[in-house]
């Protein structure tokens, strides 16, 4: 991928099957990144989060994303890793911003308590705004 990978990443979702260079994740502020065997020590921790990938959901979605990879490119690599989906989908780690984090978690809290649209998304924005982690980088 090179260098300064997501650098500024607002949004969607990227999987990545290949190295990343220095300073991954830069100012990443929103979206999600898929990597396989990824190093975190090419990672900007300061603002993000590299996560084991254990949700068979978001494991489903990123296998249909390589098919289309695959589909578009004819990869070789896309197609070795997909026919050793099953040796190759732990070794995904998710990359996710901490602060995108949080609000995630807190617009799934305000959907809980029975908030939907807008209301839920102000509940969450502002759960987030008070939460002394946002502040410390935690």
């Amino acid at each position: 991928m090179g260098d300064h990978g997501c650098e500024y990443m607002t949004g969607g979702r990227v999987v990545i099957l290949g190295n990343t260079g220095k300073n991954f994740a830069a100012g990443m502020s929103g979206g999600v990144a898929y990597a396989l065997d990824f190093e975190e020590k090419m990672c900007n921790g300061a603002m993000v989060s590299v996560e084991k990938l254990d949700d068979e959901k978001e494991k489903e979605e990123i296998r249909c994303m390589i098919e289309k990879h695959l589909a578009y490119t004819g990869s070789e690599h896309a197609k070795r890793i997909l026919a050793d989906w099953k040796s190759y989908s732990p070794r995904f780690k998710r990359i996710i911003p901490n602060d995108y984090k949080r609000m995630l978690e807190n617009i799934d809290k305000a959907h809980k308590a029975g908030l939907s649209g807008e209301e839920a998304l102000m509940v969450a924005f502002e759960e987030n705004y008070k939460d002394v982690s946002r502040v410390s980088g935690n």
